[in-house]
């Protein structure tokens, strides 16, 4: 679909999959610092830091990494043979997938909350939230290894 050179391929795949892991990054540590976040006291020194963490971690390293891996993943799948849109794996990969854009859009509301000082979770409500993206992220390495189907 897309005429790429095999080493313009293998450069975009190596950027995907650097992009990927930063965004990962990014989706498991932005709950932990939620978790610690929300048993300090609004306003606190603590508070601030955790604030200018959370928006640095967010702005500077999961925007940017989310966008990436996205863009070049879709490179990657328009080169691919055409009949792969066929192939369920994919379907399944691409579903968890958006269920981790979901994630991402939803840490970052959260971020905007703590930035306000109006959290409405609890630590744990943030222990079992930083799952999520862990379980996503099994999900769509099984499709693009194993390929079950």
């Amino acid at each position: 679909m897309i005429d790429l050179s095999y080493t313009a391929y293998l450069w975009i795949k190596a950027l995907h999959i650097i992009a990927v892991i930063s965004w990962m990054a990014g989706l498991l540590y932005l709950p932990r610092l939620f978790v610690y976040h929300a048993v300090t006291d609004a306003g606190s020194p603590q508070s601030e830091t955790f604030k200018i963490m959370e928006r640095r971690l967010l702005r500077a390293i999961m925007n940017p990494a989310m966008i990436v891996a996205l863009a070049s993943g879709v490179v990657l799948i328009l080169y691919a043979y055409p009949e792969i849109f066929e192939d369920g794996w994919l379907h399944l990969k691409l579903v968890a997938i958006f269920g981790l854009i979901l994630v991402h859009m939803k840490l970052a509301k959260i971020r905007t909350l703590f930035a306000g000082d109006q959290n409405p979770y609890s630590q744990k409500y943030f222990r079992y939230l930083n799952e999520v993206p862990t379980v996503l992220m099994i999900v769509v390495v099984i499709m693009v290894v194993v390929r079950p189907f």
